[in-house]
């Protein structure tokens, strides 16, 4: 047995496999845009509709785990709730058998032509929507060519009475062989490669059915790992939402494994006539599927375990606009007056997120950026549905005097975005401080944490003029602001000073810098609102 050919033909295919999926994937992800993220925003509203986005998105992105991923991004967010994303994550379980299904098809031998397709889409065609269609062709080819290596490379394993041993073994022992499906596809983090490789061992018949089972089993627990690491560092509702997604593939696995003769029969009368490799998807939609069945009207009761188990207030920001009630618009002048209290609502958060912005700077707390990012999402989230909301007001008809204040109120929507947008700079400029090990002189930091105190007072007493209409707020802010200016005058003298004295880096002199203006910038926006309200009709 040549044991370099068949180590180079199983490692090179399982590679080329990875590929293919990976591929495939990212052609699917680009083709539908950032659409997957709003639909699982958007249509998550009961168990029954999670469940069918979770299928319907990782059918789509052919990935559980980047769908599972994507559902603790949005817990961790606040843009889903705990019981929503359990739905989502059952979904995606089931939305991923669709991948032993494609390898059930045996198509091996096409897998050249089907990859001389996608290249004629990815290199002869410019438009981008057709080079997705051919990223999706290409991964779709590679895929099945890296089974038909890795096929080709294991056949010897079969003369090999220590493997076949084995595998009889396997046969009479589920438990062994549930752990060695854990244990692959932890290693391998896609559940997805380790099935196909399993569909590939039982199609070359080196393992029977009933053995194939177990390790099926076992791959649907491997595969929460993925989940398991996205959550680290995360909020604790995306730390619960990865719980959820171990205990659902655990208890499964061990229902099933304890079931094993009856499911193994069921599985035999479903693919009657059928190929072993198709005979594996079917058990891998019939785990999936049951599971989900057996769990959807228990989601309650796991969102309480885990509640349990993971202990921790949740910070969870409600990322929905509270005060923007479509049926007020037909009365304009009441709809108005909750557009303005939804406004004081996203300039409260863009405040927020600018504290936390200058917290992480100094402080160097990843939460504290985290932290500023969300909130910073969120002031993005509410300019839209605001935006969308006054241009409807406008629609149903105002007075000239109210359809002026409303112009206002647009450009002081735009003010508050801006201030958040100069957060996050903050906060990217903190990361490449602390990327490059740059640190700034104590006489830097002590003239940027007075600009930076400003900066705040300033967003503060906007935010007040805006909310009670406080000429005198607004006045102060207009002081604050030339203060701003004028400290930002001396800083860049100073800085200057340093430079020629050799005491400060170009790196972190650029740093310093770049923060100035975004504080001088913010000084600006708080300085518009000011005004704005001086003005205001």
């Amino acid at each position: 047995m040549d044991w370099q050919e068949l180590i180079f033909k199983f490692v090179g295919g399982l590679g080329i496999f990875l590929f293919g999926i990976k591929y495939m994937s990212d052609g699917l992800q680009k083709s539908a845009g950032d659409k997957m993220r709003g639909i699982l925003e958007k249509y998550t509203s009961n168990p029954v509709l999670a469940v069918l986005v979770g299928v319907s998105v990782t059918v789509l992105i052919q990935s559980s785990s980047g769908t599972t991923v994507m559902a603790i991004g949005l817990v961790n967010a606040g843009l889903m709730t705990l019981r929503q994303a359990i739905g989502v994550v059952m979904g995606a379980n089931i939305g991923t058998t669709m991948t032993a299904f494609i390898v059930g098809i045996k198509i091996e031998e096409y897998a050249l032509p089907i990859i001389a397709v996608g290249a004629f889409f990815l290199f002869f065609l410019s438009k981008k929507k057709y080079q997705y269609i051919g990223q999706i062709i290409f991964g779709f080819g590679t895929l099945f060519l890296g089974l038909s290596t890795m096929s080709s490379g294991m056949k010897p394993l079969r003369e090999l009475p220590v493997f076949t041993d084995f595998m009889v073994d396997l046969s009479h022992q589920p438990v062994l062989g549930l752990i060695v499906g854990t244990v692959f596809t932890m290693i391998v983090q896609s559940s997805s490669a380790t099935i196909g490789i399993l569909q590939t061992i039982a199609d070359e018949g080196m393992i029977s059915l009933k053995g194939a089972l177990p390790i099926l089993f076992g791959d649907n627990i491997g595969t929460t790992i993925t989940a398991v690491l996205a959550s680290i560092g995360a909020s604790v509702a995306a730390k619960r939402t990865a719980l959820v997604h171990v205990i659902f593939n655990i208890a499964g696995a061990i229902i099933f494994t304890v079931l094993l003769p009856i499911v193994y029969n069921v599985v035999m009368w479903i693919g009657e006539g059928v190929n072993i490799r198709m005979q594996i998807a079917y058990a891998h939609g019939l785990f999936n599927f049951t599971n989900t069945l057996i769990f959807l009207p228990l989601i309650p009761m796991l969102a309480w375990i885990v509640t349990k188990a993971i202990p921790g207030k949740m910070q969870e920001i409600e990322f929905k606009a509270i005060y923007l009630d479509e049926r007020l618009l037909a009365t304009p002048a009441m709809a108005l007056s909750q557009a303005q209290h939804e406004i004081v609502r996203m300039g409260q958060y863009a405040y927020q997120s600018l504290q936390d912005a200058t917290g992480f700077f100094f402080s160097k707390d990843t939460k504290s950026a985290e932290k500023a990012l969300q909130k910073e999402e969120l002031v993005n989230e509410l300019n839209r549905k605001i935006t969308d909301y006054i241009v409807k007001i406008h629609q149903k008809g105002l007075s000239p005097v109210q359809s002026e204040n409303t112009t206002g109120w647009f450009q002081t929507v735009s003010d508050l975005e801006r201030i958040g947008d100069h957060a996050e700079n903050i906060v990217e400029l903190g990361e490449f401080r602390i990327t490059n090990k740059l640190e700034l002189s104590a006489e830097a930091s002590a003239e940027l944490k007075e600009m930076i105190e400003v900066a705040n007072q300033a967003v503060d007493k906007a935010l007040i003029a805006l909310e009670h209409h406080n000429e005198e707020a607004a006045e102060e802010v207009l002081r604050l602001e030339s203060k701003l200016d004028e400290l930002e005058a001396a800083c860049r003298k100073n800085h200057l000073n340093r430079l020629n004295k050799d005491l400060c880096s170009v790196g972190t002199g650029s740093i310093y810098l770049d923060l100035l203006t975004n504080l001088e910038r913010i000084g600006d926006h708080s300085k518009n609102i000011a005004q704005f309200v001086m003005h205001q009709k």
